[in-house]
């Protein structure tokens, strides 16, 4: 095998960083700038993938055996970094040379072949809130939660996730009774396809109603989603909702679960974002449940429809809008969002921030579990929901680690009492 191969390998498996970052330093006096291996020889030997002669030379003109070729198969095989395509290539080559690889003491096995295609990330963070209500007493809430995230490559078209969540409330060292019950659960697992510019997931997965960026529901559904498009995107749902995921009214109600199918038509192009989308949850619940406390409805049906949108002025200055109906309730079945942006923090980027100042109107029985929830939980601080102002900042004091800080100024639907929410938040990424 000629050691002009082996450059066509190096081309192989550093294109992606060759084509958008500068060569490394030539370390070989015998492969000339100009040379069409040159980037790829020069960043394979960057990434210790090739080491050359000990005079400082690559020879890359000579027959190499298959020993030699073996070498450098097995330290591509220990770079954990490579794309979908460069580790099918990568693999098909240990194949060819597995009796090689076996007498250096690199194992081929499938098992061990696989291991690095199951990554892990995570966060750990500490919330803690503080709620006040002028008829109740006040209420707070110290929680650590753990969250690790694994991602098993399937193959160059598929990948199973997955997230297990651990949650202790530090005042008690203990998770809290009734829905918070599990101190250590599997959140959601799903299979993911991706096919350009077609995706389908299969299993339990995010319910975000993002034409209205959460002002509906930020949750979990089992089912299937299948999204298509570029600029125009349609994504379509269909499943089961765990209503204890619900605001208060409805997670009390004797139905454990209610019938999801939902559309989501969302535009983005240069600055502007937009969408819009109608989401249809059938239970008992909508229609046996106290009528201020969730639908109102006469019917078993919760029918919602939204629409939203972000306009972006510049790197830094945004504005939002959504709104949202539920045409089956007959009291608190609308709900609507107004937030400005001032930068915003980037958990890679050290000392980025953001601000934004937003106001808020979310009727229980339309935002069913939003993610604009007026105690930034929605844990019952009111079971009709809010109206008011709601603020926040966001610092990265180090790169992956995000700390915020928000208020919610208001007053609750149907009653007018006054409410105030204090919400504060550190996490670590990795």
């Amino acid at each position: 095998m000629k050691k002009t191969m082996v450059a066509a390998l190096a081309a192989a498996l550093t294109i992606g960083a060759a084509s958008t970052t500068f060569a490394a330093a030539n370390p070989f006096s015998d492969v000339p700038r100009d040379h069409w291996a040159y980037d790829a020889v020069t960043q394979l030997a960057a990434d210790g993938v090739i080491e050359g002669y000990g005079d400082g030379t690559y020879r890359g003109d000579r027959n190499i055996t298959r020993y030699e070729m073996a070498q450098m198969v097995g330290k591509a095989m220990a770079k954990g970094d490579l794309s979908a395509s460069d580790r099918a290539l990568v693999d098909r080559l240990a194949a060819e040379f597995a009796d090689e690889l076996n007498n250096l003491g690199v194992r081929v096995s499938n098992l061990e072949r696989n291991a690095d295609m199951v990554k892990w990330t995570g966060e750990l963070r500490y919330r803690y809130w503080s709620f006040r209500h002028e008829d109740a007493a006040k209420k707070n809430k110290d929680q650590l939660q753990l969250r690790l995230f694994p991602t098993a490559e399937v193959n160059d078209h598929w990948k199973v996730k997955a997230r297990l969540t651990a949650t202790t409330y530090m005042d008690k060292d203990a998770s809290r009774p009734g829905k918070n019950d599990d101190q250590f659960k599997l959140t959601y697992a799903h299979a993911e396809g991706n096919y350009s510019n077609f995706n389908v997931k299969l299993g339990k997965m995010t319910l975000f109603s993002t034409a209205d960026d959460g002002l509906v529901v930020d949750s979990f559904f089992s089912g299937a989603q299948v999204s298509f498009g570029n600029k125009l995107k349609a994504t379509l749902e269909a499943g089961r909702w765990d209503l204890s995921n619900a605001n208060e009214g409805i997670g009390a109600a004797t139905d454990k679960a209610a019938n999801y199918q939902g559309i989501d038509l969302g535009y983005a192009a240069g600055k502007l974002n937009a969408g819009v989308a109608y989401r249809q949850f059938s239970s008992n619940a909508f229609k046996t449940a106290t009528k201020y406390n969730t639908t109102g409805a006469s019917e078993d049906k919760a029918t919602i429809w939204s629409v939203g949108g972000k306009y972006k002025f510049d790197k830094n200055i945004a504005l939002s809008g959504a709104y949202a109906q539920n045409t089956k309730a007959d009291e608190l079945k609308k709900s609507g969002s107004v937030q400005f942006d001032y930068k915003g923090t980037n958990k890679s980027d050290m000392g980025s921030w953001g601000a934004y100042i937003a106001y808020r109107h979310t009727a229980a029985n339309v935002s069913l579990a939003s993610t604009f929830s007026t105690d930034h939980l929605g844990n019952g601080l009111t079971s009709y929901g809010a109206k008011g102002i709601d603020l926040g900042v966001g610092y990265v004091p180090f790169k992956n680690v995000l700390t915020q800080v928000q208020y919610f100024n208001g007053k609750e639907l149907i009653t007018d009492d006054k409410i105030q929410t204090l919400y504060g938040r550190v996490s670590f990424f990795f």
